[in-house]
């Protein structure tokens, strides 16, 4: 581990103890992360003692979710599951890559991210295998795309509307309710607004915060601290492939002066 995933480790050390950060989030989907990465991810989540969420990239991305069962995710999130028909399709390639008796250590989560996804909701609680799944991330970002707006409606209140409903739906079947997407300072009074004990954590792009706790007074300076964490994580993903990039340099000018000079 080098000197600044040390320094994230003390970060993450620093958001649990005081800002009640659960653990930390990474994307195959948007995101791009890399299996490299996610084993560094998660040797880090280790040390500090929190829980490593992946974003897959894809409801039957059975190759993604073979990698989180190598690496240990503790959270399995599928994006862009609109329809019963792909929640089932997510569920039964959970079984396909997961065996059943470790089902019970990963959650597995699916992103209501889109208009239609949140009309289709209530169908998708009804299809035979719903215990399987045990929550929902609401993606405001995507959600306020597919109704035509842009980020800034993220806090408004035809999405708190929406927010409310979707995650009232999945409580009601004891689901664990994430709310993600432009999660700053700003969107903290659209998180306290929402009913008590209706939402269990929210996430910014790479931390996950747990509540109640994590909305409290000091809750804009757990925000900001967690910005500082994906500050250091993504300096070290640059200097990293900075250093591979760098490696071969100095045998490439050698080559090149050695055929340009056959050339001559």
């Amino acid at each position: 581990m080098n000197l600044t995933e040390r320094k994230m480790v003390d970060v993450l050390k620093k958001l649990k103890g005081e800002f009640a950060v659960a653990g930390v989030k990474a994307e195959f989907e948007a995101e791009g992360t890399r299996t490299e990465e996610l084993m560094r991810l998660k040797e880090i989540c280790l040390a500090a003692g929190v829980s490593l969420t992946l974003k897959i990239g894809g409801c039957e991305a059975v190759r993604d979710m073979c990698d989180a069962r190598a690496i240990g995710v503790n959270h399995l999130v599928a994006p862009m599951v609109e329809t019963p028909s792909s929640l089932k399709k997510y569920l039964r390639a959970v079984d396909m890559a997961f065996p059943k008796d470790e089902q019970d250590r990963v959650e597995f989560l699916i992103n209501v991210e889109t208009l239609m996804a949140a009309e289709q909701f209530s169908d998708m609680l009804k299809i035979p295998e719903i215990d399987k799944l045990g929550g929902v991330v609401l993606g405001r970002v995507d959600l306020v795309g597919s109704m035509g707006l842009d980020r800034k409606a993220c806090n408004s209140e035809r999405v708190f509307n929406i927010t409310k409903d979707v995650l009232q739906k999945a409580k009601g079947r004891n689901m664990t309710c994430v709310v993600g997407g432009a999660i700053a300072v700003d969107a903290l009074p659209f998180l306290r607004e929402l009913p008590k004990g209706l939402v269990d954590r929210y996430e910014t792009r790479k931390v996950c915060f747990s509540c109640p706790d994590a909305l409290g007074p000091r809750a804009d300076e757990g925000i900001e601290t967690a910005v500082g964490f994906e500050l250091l994580w993504l300096k070290n993903k640059r200097d990293y492939y900075a250093t591979i990039a760098a490696e071969d340099e100095q045998r490439i000018q050698m080559l090149e002066v050695r055929q340009a000079q056959k050339s001559k």
